[in-house]
C-alpha cells in the first residue's frame, strides 16, 4: 500500500477476508464469479495461481474470462505476493507463505460459494455518500476541460452502487457495494493488519446480519469493493503541515518548513482508529439504507469478456486522422513523492515536470538510463525508473494486462487493472455505456471494479497527466493510457452486446516467472522464553475490574505469530470470554477479528518475544466476569535439524466489568 519499508507487521486489529459471489443462469450454461479480497490489490501472480487451482478443481467452469478478482485496496495488509521486481523493493521480495495464504483463501471462498448455490434474485440500488471523501489531487482535476467538469457537482464520485442478493424465499444472502475511496484511514505509522474503512463497513454489516455470531462466521456476506478511487482520499480534513498546522493544499503539496514530507491529510477522527470507524460507519449506514430500499430487480442473461493486451504497445485512434501509442512502463519523479495520504522519500515533490541531475545520475549508475524513445513517449513525465527497460532478475513491471467486463443482466462490471482517477472512471463508464446503447443494449448500469487481476498503478486523464502529480507520475503506460483502455473496454462491451465474445482474440498470455521464495524476510528461528518462564505465562496481568470504554490489557510470554499462520490458516490468536455461572463455563464473545480487540507482537532479543492483547471494552458490553486468552505456536529445533511448531495457550486472570 504505502510502499514504506519501515511499515512492517507487528500485530492484528481485524482479519483480512476473501468474499466470493457466484451468479449462474438458471440453466447453468453461464457463470460469473466476483471476488472482493481485503488486500492492497490483486497481482498477476496471485490471479494466475488462483486460476490454476480453479482449473484443477473445476475444469473449464471458472476461467480467466468469468472470474473477477478485485482488491479492496487496504494499505494495512501483507505485501510480497508479486512477481514483478519493482514490488519486491519495499515488500522484501516474493514471500511464498503470504502468497499461498492469499491464493488459498480466495480459492476457499470460491469453493464455499460454489457449494452454497441457491436459486435467488438480485436487486440494484444507488445513492450518494456524504462526508467520506476528498479529491487529493484537486489541482490535477482542474486541468480537465471546464465543459466536462461542469457536468458534475463534485470532484469525486459520491455515488455508491449496491447489488443485493436474496434466495427465492426472500432469505438474505449478501451484497456487493462499489464506492470510490482509498482505504487509507489507517496511515503509514500503523503496524496492525486490518482492512481499513471498507473492511470496517463489511464488519458492521455482517455483524448486524449474522446476529450472535463472531466476526467471520455466519452466512451473510457483505463486500465493500473498490472502484475508481485513484485521486480519492477519506482524510476529509484535508492536507496540513504536521509541524506548523497550516494548510498545504497547493499544487506541490509542500510545506514552507520541511517541504513535502510534512504535508499529511487528516481524517475526521481524533486518531486513525477513530477516523477508520467514522468513515467506515458512514459507508455502512448508506449501504444499509440502499439495501433496505433496493427494489429494482436485475434480470437478463449473463456474459463475460476478457482479453490479455500488451499495454506497452497499443495504437489508439483518437479520431479519423490521429493515432497515438502507449509506452513501455515507467514511473515519474512524483511517484517518489507519495501523496498526502502517505508521503514519499527524500526531497521529491508532487507536480515535478523536471528531472534532477543528482537523482538522474544515481539512477543511471544503479539501474541504467531510460532510452530516448521511452523519454519521448512519456513526455512531460520526467522518468525516475524506466521499469519497462529493466529486466533483472525479472521484468520490473507487467506488459501483458487483463481487460475484462462481466455483465450480470443489466449490470456491467468493468474490471480494471489499477486505480482510475475520478474523471478517468467517469469517461470509461460513459464510453462503455454508450457502446452498449449503440448496439441494442440500452439502460445498462455500468460500475467500475478497481484493482483487479494485475496491478498497473494509476490511470489519469490526458489532461491530468500533464501536471504530473503522484497519480500521473504513476500512470505507467504514458499519457494515452486512458484512451487505450477506453478503446479496449469499448471492444469488450461491443462483443457482449452483439453476442460475439467468442470472436475476441485472447491476446498474448502473461508470463509466469519461475520464482521460489525470494525474500529478505528472515526465516523463522527457534522461539525462546525468559528464565523460569514458559510460553503463555502472564508477564503483566489485567486489573481486577474495568468499566465500559476502558481498555483491558494483558501481556504474555509470546512466540512469533508466523509460526501459527504458517501452520493453520484458521488459527485464532485470541479470545475474550465471559463467565456464565448457570453453566459454570466460559463463552467466547470476541476473537482476533473483532474491531475491539488488538493483538500486538513485540520481538525481543535471542528469540524471545512478548504478546500484548488489548480489549477496548465497547459501549453496551454486558456486566460480569471476563478473561482474555492467547493462542500461539512456538518453534522448537529438533536434533536432526528439523523444526516443529508446538501449540500453547495463555490465560489472563478473571476480571469484572462493572457499572459506571
Amino acid at each position: 500500500g504505502y510502499a514504506n519499508p519501515d511499515q512492517v507487521g507487528s500485530g492484528l486489529l481485524m482479519r483480512l477476508y476473501s468474499r466470493a459471489f457466484i451468479v449462474a443462469d438458471l440453466d447453468d450454461s453461464r457463470r460469473v464469479v466476483f471476488v472482493s479480497a481485503d488486500i492492497g490489490m490483486v497481482s498477476q501472480r496471485l490471479r494466475l495461481e488462483v486460476l490454476k487451482k480453479l482449473k484443477s478443481k473445476y475444469g473449464e467452469l471458472y476461467r480467466q474470462d468469468n472470474v473477477i478478482l478485485s482488491g479492496t485496496h487496504t494499505h494495512s495488509g501483507p505485501g510480497g505476493y508479486f512477481q514483478y521486481t519493482l514490488f519486491w523493493i519495499t515488500s522484501k521480495g516474493l514471500i511464498r507463505p503470504s502468497l499461498n495464504a492469499i491464493v488459498n483463501g480466495i480459492v476457499k471462498s470460491i469453493d464455499i460459494a460454489h457449494q452454497n448455490m441457491k436459486r435467488g434474485r438480485l436487486f440494484i440500488n444507488r445513492g450518494t455518500v456524504e462526508n467520506s471523501q476528498i479529491n487529493r489531487s484537486p489541482f490535477s482535476y482542474l486541468e480537465n476541460p471546464a465543459s466536462e467538469r461542469s457536468r458534475y457537482s463534485s470532484n469525486t464520485d459520491k455515488e455508491m452502487v449496491m447489488l443485493k442478493m436474496v434466495d427465492e424465499n426472500g432469505q438474505e444472502l449478501g451484497l456487493i457495494s462499489w464506492f470510490a475511496v482509498h482505504p487509507v484511514s489507517m496511515n503509514n505509522t500503523n503496524h496492525l493488519v486490518n482492512s481499513d474503512n471498507m473492511g470496517y463497513a463489511s464488519y458492521l454489516f455482517e455483524q448486524e446480519k449474522n446476529k450472535g455470531m463472531l466476526p467471520g462466521e455466519g452466512s451473510f456476506v457483505a463486500a465493500f469493493a473498490s472502484s475508481n478511487l485513484g485521486d480519492v482520499s477519506p482524510n476529509t480534513k484535508g492536507p496540513f503541515c504536521v509541524n506548523t498546522g497550516e494548510s498545504c493544499n497547493n499544487p506541490q503539496s509542500t510545506c514552507p518548513v520541511g517541504g513535502a514530507k510534512m504535508c499529511m491529510a487528516m481524517g475526521p477522527g481524533n486518531d486513525m482508529f477513530d477516523s477508520t470507524r467514522i468513515i467506515g460507519q458512514n459507508i455502512y449506514l448508506k449501504a444499509r439504507e440502499l439495501y433496505e430500499k433496493a427494489s429494482q430487480e436485475v434480470t437478463g442473461p449473463l456474459s463475460s469478456a476478457h482479453q490479455w493486451v500488451n499495454m506497452s504497445d497499443v495504437s489508439v485512434e483518437l479520431n479519423a486522422t490521429h493515432t497515438v501509442k502507449t509506452c513501455k512502463p515507467a514511473l515519474g519523479y512524483s511517484f517518489a513523492a507519495g501523496t498526502i495520504d502517505g508521503v514519499g522519500a527524500f526531497n521529491f515533490t508532487q507536480g515535478s515536470v523536471e528531472g534532477d541531475p543528482f537523482w538522474d545520475e544515481i539512477r543511471n549508475q544503479l539501474l541504467g538510463e531510460p532510452s530516448n524513445e521511452t523519454k519521448a513517449c512519456h513526455k512531460p513525465k520526467p522518468i525516475l525508473f524506466s521499469t519497462g527497460e529493466m529486466t533483472r532478475p525479472h521484468p520490473w513491471h507487467p506488459d501483458i494486462v487483463d481487460v475484462q467486463i462481466a455483465a450480470v443482466g443489466s449490470l456491467a462490471i468493468v474490471a480494471v487493472p489499477g486505480e482510475f482517477t475520478t474523471m478517468s472512471g467517469r469517461r470509461l463508464r460513459e464510453a462503455v455505456k454508450r457502446e452498449f446503447d449503440s448496439h441494442g443494449t440500452p439502460r445498462m448500469d455500468v460500475v467500475i471494479a478497481g484493482l483487479c487481476n494485475v496491478y498497473t498503478h494509476y490511470i489519469t486523464t490526458y489532461e491530468e497527466y500533464q501536471v504530473q502529480r503522484y497519480e500521473a507520475a504513476s500512470t505507467i503506460y504514458g499519457p494515452h493510457t486512458l484512451s487505450a483502455y477506453i478503446q479496449l473496454y469499448r471492444g469488450l462491451a461491443r462483443a457482449i452486446a452483439t453476442n460475439t465474445v467468442q470472436d475476441l482474440p485472447r491476446g498474448p498470455e502473461p508470463p509466469l516467472f519461475n520464482i521460489g521464495n525470494v525474500t529478505l524476510v528472515p526465516p523463522l528461528t527457534a522461539d525462546r522464553v525468559p528464565a523460569n518462564k514458559t510460553f503463555g505465562d502472564v508477564l503483566q496481568e489485567v486489573r481486577q475490574q474495568y468499566q465500559v470504554r476502558e481498555v483491558a490489557e494483558v501481556t504474555f510470554v509470546g512466540a512469533n505469530p508466523r509460526n501459527s499462520a504458517e501452520n493453520a490458516t484458521e488459527h485464532n490468536f485470541l479470545t475474550v470470554e465471559r463467565y456464565a455461572s448457570t453453566s459454570d463455563s466460559w463463552h467466547v464473545v470476541q476473537n482476533d477479528a473483532s474491531w475491539d480487540t488488538r493483538f500486538y507482537w513485540t520481538k525481543g532479543l535471542l528469540g524471545q518475544s512478548r504478546v500484548t492483547i488489548q480489549w477496548h471494552i465497547p459501549h453496551g458490553t454486558k456486566l460480569g466476569t471476563y478473561r482474555i486468552r492467547y493462542f500461539g505456536h512456538y518453534r522448537k529445533k529438533l536434533s536432526n535439524n528439523h523444526a516443529v511448531s508446538i501449540p500453547f495457550e495463555g490465560t489472563s486472570s478473571a476480571f469484572e466489568i462493572t457499572a459506571l
